[in-house]
């Protein structure tokens, strides 16, 4: 199986975007530039996708819904050289596949969800260029909440070639009671286990958390209250490091990080 290159790396299974499936596209690109200060630009298919950029840097994407197949949610995709593989590997698994293997722009998406019930996808195709998660000066972070970390770092090693011989596999530890992936040396998700349970609230099933990184969490939070977001306890304070989850007006969940000095993930 091919990987999938970028200007600057190899990536094997290595996070490489994050997007939104939004039942109004506009309300949603209205919410998050006021929350994050993002820009958008149209992105090919055409009007109903575009990506957001802060400060230059490419974010994120948001899509309009299409169909009831696909979830309102905030969806980390996965760098893969062969969709259909990654595919076959997610059903012979006993997790599901939902949409895909989909031709989209560039590339093949497959969105799915993990033996848990965790939604993510896998992309092959052309990566958004500068997009980082994790490291440096990345504006985003992923962790995995589920109820058994090792479990599902098995399922998703063997999806997505994690913790090979690979030029470009990430690399799987355990450190600090978390199950850390690493790319190229640099931490760019964690997968936690523990108190969550296959149940109707987003907040306690398994899923996939997308944190975002601001300069100021109290504005952050002020702004999204008033545009009909809201807070879900609790707040965590970790240190000098703290963050909330929000939901979106559509009751989409992610979460803030307020960045101090060139922090660029929690651990």
């Amino acid at each position: 199986m091919a990987a999938v290159s970028t200007s600057n790396a190899v990536l094997v299974g290595a996070p490489c975007w994050v997007s939104l499936v939004a039942p109004d596209i506009g309300s949603a690109q209205r919410f998050y530039s006021a929350v994050f200060g993002w820009e958008f630009r149209t992105c090919p298919p055409g009007e109903e996708f575009s990506v957001a950029y802060h400060q230059g840097a490419p974010v994120a994407g948001i899509g309009a819904l299409a169909g009831n197949s696909v979830p309102v949610a905030w969806t980390p995709y996965f760098a893969v050289g062969d969709a259909d593989v990654a595919a076959t590997r997610i059903s012979e698994r006993c997790a599901t596949v939902a949409v895909g293997p989909l031709s989209f722009g560039t590339g093949r998406a497959v969105l799915a969800a993990d033996r848990d019930g965790a939604i993510f996808g896998v992309w092959e195709g052309e990566l958004v260029p500068g997009w980082t998660v994790g490291r440096d000066t990345a504006l985003a972070w992923l962790e995995l909440h589920t109820r058994d970390a090792f479990d599902a770092a098995i399922f998703y090693a063997e999806v997505l070639d994690w913790a090979t011989d690979r030029e470009g596999s990430c690399q799987v530890a355990y450190e600090d009671e978390y199950v850390v992936l690493r790319q190229e040396g640099e931490q760019v998700a964690r997968l936690h286990g523990g108190a969550v349970e296959a149940a109707p609230d987003p907040h306690v099933r398994p899923r996939w958390d997308v944190h975002f990184w601001v300069s100021d969490l109290d504005e952050a939070v002020a702004v999204a209250t008033r545009l009909g977001g809201g807070v879900v306890p609790p707040v965590d304070t970790d240190g000098l490091r703290s963050s909330v989850t929000l939901r979106d007006p559509d009751g989409v969940l992610f979460r803030v990080r307020e960045r101090i000095g060139r922090y660029a993930h929690p651990g």
